[in-house]
């Protein structure tokens, strides 16, 4: 690519800026530059057949019964066409009616291109550009703007338009973290998802089509298209994508029509609700869905799917909190895998990044576990690769690619790989928003280097390579979620406190003789017992002196016990009828023991020594799936010598002083 065209056409396009000063704010430029580049560029590429569009819509004039629309396409050469007279040299040339005859012009667009427009709000720019007198300039600037192909090809035309989106992502750390994710973090993403393929892609004419149900302005798209035409320019990419935000979804269809692209492949609105390539499937699908975003609005329509289709739908697998649809978008990912043939043949690869919730959020049978269980029994689950913090514009938490395939090869079937790249970044020499960090070239060749590693050695799971790589088999992460219990042990007493929750429980409350019942038992206020029964020999002896009854229901007899014993190590063990132990449901404790491991063997290492009254409620046990990332990759660091410390403290403490000293005088 000539870097210098590259600067001068970027330049002239960001020079309209100038004119909008004052009367546009900064994050708003895009709004007028994007559109008008784009207008710029299809009125360039149709140049040349102009007027054969305008003799084939002649043919049809007479003709009102038929639509000419695929005739029109034909004849443009084009998948868009434009049936008007005008262009922007003759409407720059007549500043009285230059909102009317824009107007006009863009009204003879094919629906697909006048509907990008209209979601940049195209027709209310005219509005604002013609009532603040700036309409004719701004259409002058953009008519001398050379843009033909044969100056500024596709690919080039690519990185201009990304280029000046670019630029109005950094204007606005919002727009920057909504629609717009790192360059350096695509570029390795997209390097992880395809690499493994490189051979595959070096055949004559391999064709592959590329997913993004989360699209925001393409950028992955273009990334994926572009790492696969580095390797085979021959090939066929075709990209499709998915976004629910107006504006980005008209960026990524600008930048298709920019490209050559089909924009029709790029699908407006929400993925989960009204899926926009349904049935279809795809080789590579790579996404960056929003984080924690909760999915209430499409709520019915989720649920229904689960319910209805099971695992013949998109979400049989499970449905995760409502606070976040993480694994929604990977379960809808994951149904547009393509299937492997019998002869080897087919299959797709995914990826997809998160924060680390979706590594272990969710209890034993919630939900987000049992979708993990799924991907895991699935075998589809092939790498998680931590990032470093502080990488994206928007937040500073760390994040995961997750990478999922279903044409593992032998040697790493059953097995999954964590690579821990947290360590690998640079410090940006400018802060964007909370993105202070970004991975260099020679990071992503390092981590993409590691990785291709990492997969050739899966059959060995204790094969070192650097600390940065293990490797486990699917089995490692399931757990069984135990319920460990410990007795309950009693003492009693009849003090002002236990025999006021006497009084105030509800069996209690219900008897009609309760205050002569209460009155019978203040005598023995200040009196202890070892034993429940000793308890209540003492206390049916006191009421029936008074001539009560004693009352017989088990209720009372519950809240008895319950009010006037207290919880104490050295007290009686409490039975259950039936002589069973009855456990305390304030000691109770949850473990998490892997699968690999007997759970009784567990309790007699980790629990036993410390609590020997301890046993598992085996019926309560439950089977979960996490992924504790950190947990593998925690590498102790001891506490530092208090000597140290304290020595610090002193340095510290003098320097405050002094400090101290110099504002006193």
């Amino acid at each position: 690519m000539d870097t210098s065209k590259h600067t001068e056409l970027v330049n002239h396009a960001w020079s309209v800026a100038d004119l909008l000063r004052g009367d546009y704010k900064q994050s708003d430029y895009g709004k007028v530059i994007l559109p008008f580049t784009l207008l710029r560029r299809l009125e360039c590429v149709l140049e040349p057949t102009r007027d054969k569009v305008q003799a084939q819509l002649e043919r049809f004039k007479n003709n009102p019964g038929i639509d000419p629309s695929g005739f029109l396409k034909r004849a443009s050469g084009q998948s868009f066409y434009n049936t008007s007279d005008y262009t922007l040299k003759k409407i720059a040339d007549d500043p009285a009616h230059a909102a009317t005859h824009l107007n006009q012009y863009v009204a003879g667009f094919s629906e697909n291109a006048r509907e990008v427009l209209e979601k940049y709000e195209f027709a209310q720019q005219i509005k604002r550009l013609d009532g603040a007198n700036l309409l004719y300039k701004v259409i002058g600037k953009f008519a001398d703007l050379d843009l033909h192909p044969e100056v500024v090809p596709n690919h080039q035309m690519g990185y201009l338009f990304e280029d000046l989106i670019r630029k109005f992502s950094e204007l606005s750390n919002e727009t920057a973290g909504e629609h717009f994710t790192p360059r350096e973090v695509i570029r390795l993403m997209v390097n992880l998802l395809i690499a493994p393929d490189k051979a595959a892609l070096n055949l004559p004419g391999p064709i592959r089509t590329i997913l993004d149900p989360a699209c925001g302005t393409g950028g992955m798209l273009s990334a994926a298209e572009e790492y696969i035409k580095s390797y085979n320019k021959d090939a066929n990419v075709e990209v499709f994508g998915q976004e629910l935000n107006p504006e980005s979804w008209a960026i990524c269809r600008s930048d298709l029509m920019i490209k050559g692209q089909d924009p029709d492949h790029i699908a407006f609105g929400n993925s989960f609700s009204d899926d926009g390539h349904k049935n279809e499937k795809f080789d590579y699908l790579l996404a960056n869905p929003p984080f924690g975003v909760e999915w209430k609005k499409v709520k019915e329509e989720v649920e229904y799917e689960h319910n209805a289709l099971g695992d013949s739908g998109r979400f049989g697998a499970g449905l995760p909190r409502i606070n976040d649809g993480s694994f929604l978008f990977l379960q809808h990912m994951i149904s547009k895998m393509k299937p492997v043939q019998p002869d080897g043949s087919g299959g797709s690869r995914i990826a997809i990044v998160f924060n680390g919730s979706p590594l272990f959020t969710g209890a034993a049978e919630s939900g987000e576990s049992k979708i993990r269980q799924w991907i895991l029994e699935n075998d589809l689950l092939e790498a998680i690769v931590a990032l470093p913090d502080q990488l994206f514009y928007n937040t500073g938490i760390s994040t995961y690619f997750w990478i999922l395939t279903n044409h593992k090869d032998k040697a790493h079937k059953g097995r999954v790989i964590l690579l821990d790249a947290r360590d690998y970044w640079v410090k940006m020499r400018k802060s964007l928003g909370d993105k202070r960090k970004e991975i260099s070239n020679d990071q992503i060749a390092d981590i993409t280097r590691l990785y291709g590693e990492a997969l050739s050695v899966a059959a060995d799971p204790d094969h070192p390579l650097h600390g940065k790589v293990k490797v486990f088999q699917n089995e490692a992460f399931g757990y069984h979620r135990i319920t460990v219990e410990r007795p309950l042990k009693l003492r009693f007493e009849l003090t002002e406190e236990t025999l006021a929750a006497l009084e105030a429980s509800k069996p209690v409350q219900k008897l009609a003789e309760k205050d002569q019942l209460v009155k019978a038992l203040r005598p023995l206020l200040g009196t202890t017992w070892s034993t429940k029964n000793e308890m209540l020999d003492a206390l049916i002896s006191a009421v029936a002196e008074t001539g009560l009854l004693w009352p017989s229901s088990t209720p009372f007899a519950k809240a008895v016990r319950d009010t006037i014993g207290v919880r104490d190590p050295e007290g009686e063990v409490q039975k259950l009828r039936g002589g069973a132990i009855e456990p305390d449901p304030e000691l109770r404790d949850y473990e998490n023991v892997p699968w690999v491991e007997n759970v009784e063997e567990y309790l007699k290492r980790e629990v036993l020594p410390h609590v020997p009254d301890a046993w598992i409620d085996h019926d309560k046990t439950k089977d979960g799936y996490e992924i504790p990332f950190t947990r593998h990759f925690y590498v102790y660091k001891p506490p530092r010598p208090l000597t140290e410390i304290d020595a610090e403290l002193k340095t510290l403490e003098s320097e405050i002083q002094e400090l101290l000293a110099e504002v006193a005088s």
